[in-house]
Protein backbone atom coordinates (compact mmCIF):
# COMPACT_ATOMS: atom_id res chain seq x y z
CA UNK A 1 0.00 0.00 0.00
CA UNK A 2 2.84 2.38 0.89
CA UNK A 3 4.59 1.70 -2.41
CA UNK A 4 1.34 2.35 -4.31
CA UNK A 5 0.92 5.72 -2.60
CA UNK A 6 4.55 6.60 -3.29
CA UNK A 7 4.28 5.76 -7.00
CA UNK A 8 1.00 7.67 -7.28
CA UNK A 9 2.60 10.69 -5.58
CA UNK A 10 5.64 10.57 -7.89
CA UNK A 11 3.86 9.82 -11.14
CA UNK A 12 0.41 11.21 -10.58
CA UNK A 13 -2.77 9.76 -12.04
CA UNK A 14 -4.59 10.61 -15.27
CA UNK A 15 -7.89 10.48 -13.34
CA UNK A 16 -9.09 10.12 -9.76
CA UNK A 17 -12.10 8.24 -8.39
CA UNK A 18 -15.02 10.53 -7.65
CA UNK A 19 -18.38 11.63 -8.97
CA UNK A 20 -17.06 12.28 -12.49
CA UNK A 21 -15.29 8.93 -12.52
CA UNK A 22 -18.44 7.12 -11.40
CA UNK A 23 -20.45 8.85 -14.11
CA UNK A 24 -17.94 7.81 -16.78
CA UNK A 25 -17.81 4.26 -15.41
CA UNK A 26 -21.61 3.94 -15.46
CA UNK A 27 -21.85 5.30 -19.02
CA UNK A 28 -19.08 3.03 -20.33
CA UNK A 29 -19.94 -0.15 -18.39
CA UNK A 30 -22.18 -1.82 -20.98
CA UNK A 31 -19.82 -1.11 -23.87
CA UNK A 32 -16.69 -2.17 -21.98
CA UNK A 33 -18.18 -5.46 -20.83
CA UNK A 34 -19.60 -6.32 -24.24
CA UNK A 35 -16.25 -6.42 -25.97
CA UNK A 36 -15.48 -2.75 -26.43
CA UNK A 37 -12.10 -1.13 -25.95
CA UNK A 38 -12.43 -0.99 -22.19
CA UNK A 39 -12.87 1.97 -19.87
CA UNK A 40 -11.48 5.43 -20.47
CA UNK A 41 -9.01 6.79 -17.89
CA UNK A 42 -11.94 8.46 -16.09
CA UNK A 43 -13.95 5.25 -16.01
CA UNK A 44 -10.87 3.21 -15.14
CA UNK A 45 -10.38 5.23 -11.95
CA UNK A 46 -13.66 3.87 -10.60
CA UNK A 47 -13.06 0.44 -12.19
CA UNK A 48 -9.80 0.27 -10.21
CA UNK A 49 -11.84 0.37 -7.00
CA UNK A 50 -14.60 -1.94 -8.24
CA UNK A 51 -12.12 -4.62 -9.30
CA UNK A 52 -9.46 -3.88 -6.67
CA UNK A 53 -11.60 -4.51 -3.58
CA UNK A 54 -12.59 -8.13 -4.46
CA UNK A 55 -9.01 -8.70 -5.66
CA UNK A 56 -7.81 -7.65 -2.21
CA UNK A 57 -10.21 -10.14 -0.63
CA UNK A 58 -8.80 -12.95 -2.79
CA UNK A 59 -5.25 -11.83 -2.03
CA UNK A 60 -5.99 -11.92 1.72
CA UNK A 61 -7.66 -15.33 1.45
CA UNK A 62 -4.66 -16.62 -0.48
CA UNK A 63 -2.29 -15.62 2.32
CA UNK A 64 -4.52 -17.07 5.04
CA UNK A 65 -5.10 -20.37 3.23
CA UNK A 66 -1.39 -20.64 2.39
CA UNK A 67 -0.49 -20.33 6.07
CA UNK A 68 -3.10 -22.91 7.01
CA UNK A 69 -2.04 -25.25 4.19
CA UNK A 70 1.58 -25.13 5.33
CA UNK A 71 0.55 -26.06 8.87
CA UNK A 72 -1.74 -28.89 7.81
CA UNK A 73 -0.09 -30.25 4.67
CA UNK A 74 3.53 -29.13 4.69
CA UNK A 75 5.48 -26.63 2.63
CA UNK A 76 5.80 -28.77 -0.50
CA UNK A 77 2.12 -29.44 -1.08
CA UNK A 78 1.14 -25.91 -0.12
CA UNK A 79 3.73 -24.44 -2.47
CA UNK A 80 2.68 -26.77 -5.28
CA UNK A 81 -1.02 -25.89 -5.09
CA UNK A 82 -0.20 -22.20 -4.72
CA UNK A 83 1.94 -22.13 -7.87
CA UNK A 84 -0.51 -24.26 -9.83
CA UNK A 85 -3.11 -21.57 -9.15
CA UNK A 86 -1.98 -19.97 -12.44
CA UNK A 87 -4.20 -22.55 -14.16
CA UNK A 88 -7.23 -20.53 -13.04
CA UNK A 89 -6.44 -17.28 -14.92
CA UNK A 90 -5.17 -19.27 -17.90
CA UNK A 91 -8.37 -21.32 -18.19
CA UNK A 92 -10.67 -18.35 -17.59
CA UNK A 93 -8.80 -16.20 -20.13
CA UNK A 94 -9.20 -18.90 -22.76
CA UNK A 95 -12.87 -19.37 -21.89
CA UNK A 96 -13.90 -15.72 -21.58
CA UNK A 97 -11.64 -13.93 -24.06
CA UNK A 98 -10.51 -16.77 -26.36
CA UNK A 99 -6.83 -16.10 -25.71
CA UNK A 100 -5.36 -19.22 -27.29
CA UNK A 101 -1.64 -20.02 -27.51
CA UNK A 102 0.16 -20.96 -30.71
CA UNK A 103 1.19 -24.59 -31.33
CA UNK A 104 4.77 -24.27 -30.05
CA UNK A 105 3.53 -22.21 -27.11
CA UNK A 106 1.27 -25.10 -26.07
CA UNK A 107 4.39 -27.24 -25.70
CA UNK A 108 6.08 -24.49 -23.69
CA UNK A 109 3.07 -24.09 -21.42
CA UNK A 110 3.02 -27.83 -20.68
CA UNK A 111 6.75 -27.74 -19.93
CA UNK A 112 6.26 -24.72 -17.65
CA UNK A 113 3.50 -26.45 -15.70
CA UNK A 114 5.65 -29.57 -15.42
CA UNK A 115 8.55 -27.43 -14.16
CA UNK A 116 6.32 -25.79 -11.55
CA UNK A 117 5.03 -29.15 -10.34
CA UNK A 118 8.49 -30.74 -10.31
CA UNK A 119 9.98 -27.79 -8.45
CA UNK A 120 7.20 -27.64 -5.87
CA UNK A 121 6.40 -31.17 -4.85
CA UNK A 122 8.79 -32.60 -2.30
CA UNK A 123 10.34 -36.03 -2.40
CA UNK A 124 11.54 -38.41 0.20
CA UNK A 125 9.65 -36.91 3.14
CA UNK A 126 6.21 -38.08 2.26
CA UNK A 127 5.04 -34.54 1.58
CA UNK A 128 5.21 -35.03 -2.14
CA UNK A 129 2.65 -37.82 -2.12
CA UNK A 130 -0.89 -36.59 -2.40
CA UNK A 131 -2.73 -38.15 0.59
CA UNK A 132 -6.15 -37.31 -0.81
CA UNK A 133 -7.33 -33.89 -1.88
CA UNK A 134 -7.74 -31.81 1.26
CA UNK A 135 -10.28 -28.97 1.20
CA UNK A 136 -7.72 -26.39 2.34
CA UNK A 137 -5.53 -27.16 -0.69
CA UNK A 138 -8.46 -26.70 -3.04
CA UNK A 139 -9.28 -23.39 -1.33
CA UNK A 140 -5.65 -22.33 -1.67
CA UNK A 141 -5.63 -23.21 -5.38
CA UNK A 142 -8.82 -21.20 -6.01
CA UNK A 143 -7.91 -18.22 -3.81
CA UNK A 144 -4.45 -17.76 -5.35
CA UNK A 145 -5.82 -18.40 -8.83
CA UNK A 146 -8.58 -15.83 -8.46
CA UNK A 147 -6.14 -13.30 -6.98
CA UNK A 148 -3.94 -13.68 -10.06
CA UNK A 149 -6.97 -13.58 -12.35
CA UNK A 150 -8.00 -10.28 -10.77
CA UNK A 151 -4.89 -8.67 -12.28
CA UNK A 152 -6.04 -9.84 -15.70
CA UNK A 153 -9.60 -8.63 -15.10
CA UNK A 154 -8.39 -5.13 -14.27
CA UNK A 155 -5.93 -5.07 -17.18
CA UNK A 156 -8.46 -6.28 -19.75
CA UNK A 157 -10.98 -3.52 -19.05
CA UNK A 158 -8.96 -0.78 -17.34
CA UNK A 159 -6.30 1.70 -18.40
CA UNK A 160 -2.73 0.61 -17.61
CA UNK A 161 -1.93 4.10 -16.33
CA UNK A 162 -4.34 3.52 -13.43
CA UNK A 163 -2.82 0.22 -12.26
CA UNK A 164 -1.26 1.92 -9.21
CA UNK A 165 -4.74 2.92 -8.07
CA UNK A 166 -5.96 -0.65 -8.62
CA UNK A 167 -3.04 -2.05 -6.58
CA UNK A 168 -3.67 0.53 -3.86
CA UNK A 169 -7.25 -0.76 -3.58
CA UNK A 170 -5.98 -4.36 -3.53
CA UNK A 171 -3.43 -3.95 -0.77
CA UNK A 172 -5.57 -1.55 1.28
CA UNK A 173 -8.39 -4.12 1.28
CA UNK A 174 -6.02 -6.94 2.25
CA UNK A 175 -4.45 -4.80 4.98
CA UNK A 176 -7.86 -3.84 6.37
CA UNK A 177 -9.03 -7.45 6.53
CA UNK A 178 -5.76 -8.50 8.16
CA UNK A 179 -5.98 -5.69 10.73
CA UNK A 180 -9.57 -6.64 11.62
CA UNK A 181 -8.59 -10.30 12.01
CA UNK A 182 -5.60 -9.40 14.20
CA UNK A 183 -7.70 -7.08 16.36
CA UNK A 184 -10.36 -9.74 16.90
CA UNK A 185 -7.64 -12.19 17.97
CA UNK A 186 -5.99 -9.66 20.27
CA UNK A 187 -2.71 -9.68 18.32
CA UNK A 188 -0.59 -6.61 19.03
CA UNK A 189 1.38 -5.13 16.15
CA UNK A 190 5.15 -5.37 16.67
CA UNK A 191 8.17 -4.20 14.71
CA UNK A 192 8.90 -7.72 13.46
CA UNK A 193 5.41 -7.84 11.93
CA UNK A 194 6.07 -4.60 10.03
CA UNK A 195 9.46 -5.75 8.77
CA UNK A 196 8.09 -9.14 7.71
CA UNK A 197 5.13 -7.47 6.02
CA UNK A 198 7.43 -5.18 4.04
CA UNK A 199 9.70 -8.06 3.06
CA UNK A 200 6.72 -10.00 1.71
CA UNK A 201 4.46 -7.18 0.56
CA UNK A 202 6.90 -5.13 -1.54
CA UNK A 203 7.92 -8.03 -3.82
CA UNK A 204 4.26 -9.05 -4.12
CA UNK A 205 3.33 -5.51 -5.11
CA UNK A 206 5.94 -5.33 -7.85
CA UNK A 207 5.03 -8.83 -9.02
CA UNK A 208 1.47 -7.63 -9.63
CA UNK A 209 2.71 -4.31 -11.03
CA UNK A 210 4.83 -5.93 -13.72
CA UNK A 211 2.32 -8.72 -14.25
CA UNK A 212 -0.31 -6.18 -15.31
CA UNK A 213 2.24 -4.49 -17.57
CA UNK A 214 3.06 -7.85 -19.19
CA UNK A 215 -0.62 -8.71 -19.62
CA UNK A 216 -1.07 -5.44 -21.50
CA UNK A 217 1.40 -6.68 -24.11
CA UNK A 218 0.92 -10.48 -24.18
CA UNK A 219 -1.88 -12.96 -23.64
CA UNK A 220 -2.55 -14.50 -20.24
CA UNK A 221 -1.85 -18.03 -21.51
CA UNK A 222 1.72 -16.89 -22.25
CA UNK A 223 2.32 -14.55 -19.29
CA UNK A 224 1.19 -16.81 -16.44
CA UNK A 225 3.25 -19.92 -17.36
CA UNK A 226 6.33 -17.71 -17.80
CA UNK A 227 5.57 -16.04 -14.47
CA UNK A 228 5.29 -19.38 -12.68
CA UNK A 229 8.30 -21.01 -14.31
CA UNK A 230 10.52 -17.97 -13.77
CA UNK A 231 9.61 -18.09 -10.09
CA UNK A 232 11.15 -21.57 -9.95
CA UNK A 233 14.33 -20.33 -11.66
CA UNK A 234 14.68 -17.25 -9.45
CA UNK A 235 14.16 -19.21 -6.24
CA UNK A 236 16.88 -21.64 -7.31
CA UNK A 237 19.22 -18.81 -8.31
CA UNK A 238 18.85 -16.77 -5.12
CA UNK A 239 18.99 -19.90 -3.00
CA UNK A 240 22.35 -20.66 -4.57
CA UNK A 241 23.75 -17.11 -4.42
CA UNK A 242 22.51 -16.09 -0.98
CA UNK A 243 22.45 -19.34 0.96
CA UNK A 244 24.82 -21.61 -0.96
CA UNK A 245 22.07 -24.17 -1.52
CA UNK A 246 22.85 -26.94 -3.99
CA UNK A 247 20.02 -28.01 -6.25
CA UNK A 248 18.73 -31.53 -5.93
CA UNK A 249 18.42 -33.58 -9.14
CA UNK A 250 14.66 -32.98 -9.19
CA UNK A 251 15.19 -29.23 -8.85
CA UNK A 252 17.80 -29.20 -11.63
CA UNK A 253 15.29 -30.91 -13.91
CA UNK A 254 12.70 -28.31 -12.93
CA UNK A 255 15.00 -25.39 -13.80
CA UNK A 256 15.97 -27.00 -17.11
CA UNK A 257 12.31 -27.53 -18.01
CA UNK A 258 11.53 -23.95 -17.06
CA UNK A 259 14.33 -22.64 -19.27
CA UNK A 260 13.13 -24.75 -22.21
CA UNK A 261 9.58 -23.53 -21.59
CA UNK A 262 10.74 -19.90 -21.78
CA UNK A 263 12.18 -20.53 -25.24
CA UNK A 264 9.11 -22.32 -26.60
CA UNK A 265 6.58 -19.88 -25.15
CA UNK A 266 8.38 -16.94 -26.72
CA UNK A 267 8.60 -18.53 -30.16
CA UNK A 268 6.12 -17.50 -32.82
CA UNK A 269 4.16 -20.49 -34.03
CA UNK A 270 0.98 -21.56 -35.72
CA UNK A 271 -2.20 -20.89 -33.76
CA UNK A 272 -4.00 -23.93 -32.43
Amino acid sequence: MTVSLLLIALGGLPALPGAASFTAFSAELRGAMSGGSGFSPEGSAFWALVSGIPAGVFYYLGIITLQRSIRECGVSLAGSFSKMGILVPMALSMLLWHEMPATLQWAGILLALTAILAGSVGSGSGEGALPGLRPVLLLLFLAVGMAEFSNKVYQYYGAEGLKNLFLLAVFTTALTLSAVRSARRGIRLQRVHLLTGLAVGVPNFFASFFLIAALSRMTAVVVFPVYGAMTICLIALFGRLLFGERLKPRERISVALAAAAMVLINLKGTGS
